[in-house]
């Protein structure tokens, strides 16, 4: 189905939601895209991607979701610090 599905679109189900992802070039009728929520969503999937990347977060070697959430909170806290570190 992909990210356009025009069987959906025809029954309204998805009336409610607006395009954060820009349509294909070659779509005939070309939906208008919030850029700032395209830059917005695209941010929080990087962000997700590098909580991922961390092995003891992706694999959730702690037992309890408190461990979890606390360890998860030290991942994005250290993140967000290191993005002030060795910013040119």
């Amino acid at each position: 189905m992909g990210r356009y599905c025009p069987i959906l679109w025809k029954l309204q189900v998805w009336e409610f939601l607006f395009a954060a992802i820009p349509s294909h070039k070659g779509r005939k009728a070309p939906q208008q895209t919030d850029w700032q929520r395209y830059r917005d969503r695209n941010r929080i999937e990087q962000v997700f991607n590098m909580l991922k990347q961390m092995r003891r977060i992706a694999t959730r070697y702690e037992k309890t979701a408190q461990s979890f959430m606390s360890f998860l909170n030290l991942a994005a806290a250290r993140l967000w610090i290191g993005s002030f570190v060795n910013v040119t």
